[in-house]
């Protein structure tokens, strides 16, 4: 018998602009945003996860492209889910991030990296549960890969403590 209070989580992983994160086992997958997006796949029926982080919405040269590209982090995080066994049926999408401060950057990159991921995940029809995107904070992200619990705390600004490895002040 599974006592319901147990810990099943078995690692944490900070997640970094630029890349993807498969778990192969229960994890707590952590990332902040700015006007950059996270794309959180769950796998409803295998209980399985991934997530991407990207700060730009998109490229056509293949020769560039890399997963800092919302085109490229999103396609290869639903063909990364596939690859490992799930069906597009039972994948959920949450998006998040794609803040937006004029006063940091004119140009609203946030606005396009959430309809890079949006129009990605309606190509691919994989379904979108849940969103917290836009705005003018930066968040925080806790994503539980067991359960596909995401905790999100806005922050006015971030500071360099919030990036992995944390320092003191955090």
């Amino acid at each position: 018998m599974v006592d319901k209070f147990e810990n099943p989580i078995q690692d944490n992983y900070f997640l970094r602009p630029g890349y993807i994160f498969l778990s192969e086992k229960p994890t707590i997958i952590s990332t902040v945003l700015g006007s950059s997006v996270s794309v959180c796949l769950y796998d409803k029926k295998r209980m399985v996860a991934g997530m991407n982080h990207f700060q730009l919405p998109y490229i056509q040269e293949k020769l560039h492209a890399t997963a800092c590209y919302g085109n490229v982090a999103t396609f290869n995080l639903v063909h990364m889910m596939l690859r490992d066994g799930s069906r597009i049926e039972h994948l959920e999408a949450q998006l998040l991030g794609g803040a937006f401060h004029p006063d940091i950057f004119p140009k609203d990159i946030g606005r396009d990296n959430i309809l890079t991921a949006k129009k990605i995940l309606l190509k691919k029809q994989v379904r979108v549960v849940s969103e917290d995107v836009g705005g003018r904070i930066g968040r925080k992200i806790v994503f539980n890969t067991h359960t596909n619990e995401i905790s999100v705390l806005k922050v006015q600004n971030l500071r360099k403590s919030d990036w992995y490895p944390y320092e003191s002040d955090r």
